[in-house]
């Protein structure tokens, strides 16, 4: 699968899910940081990846249709530090990539992931 890591979130998510054998970019490392999610998402389904963010803007379906993106998933950690937002993604992650992410939004939270 193709990704793409948001600015709010620690790079070696990316390094995780290349390590995983995805295609994983960073906002970080194509000079996105700070573009509006109204100019960045357009940007990652063009190139057909998911979108990994803490940005609950995201969750908006009416702005952001889940069923016109290759996926879209909002972690929500209960803490926000760096470390933190690391090891709940690292938790998580592998059962988040066992569902079919293509047109849906994934909540990722301590209690679970949930999808509409």
């Amino acid at each position: 699968m193709r990704f793409k890591v948001d600015e709010n979130l620690p790079t070696e998510i990316a390094d995780d899910l290349r390590a995983r054998g995805h295609d994983a970019a960073t906002v970080h490392e194509e000079g996105l940081a700070g573009t509006q999610d109204t100019e960045l998402l357009p940007r990652v389904r063009g190139e057909g990846r998911v979108f990994i963010t803490m940005d609950k803007g995201v969750a908006d379906v009416r702005a952001y249709p889940p069923d016109e993106y290759p996926g879209l998933v909002l972690l929500r950690p209960a803490d926000t530090g760096r470390g933190e937002v690391l090891a709940f993604a690292r938790r998580n992650l592998p059962s988040l990539l066992e569902f079919p992410l293509q047109g849906r939004l994934f909540v990722v939270t301590d209690r679970g992931i949930r999808s509409r």
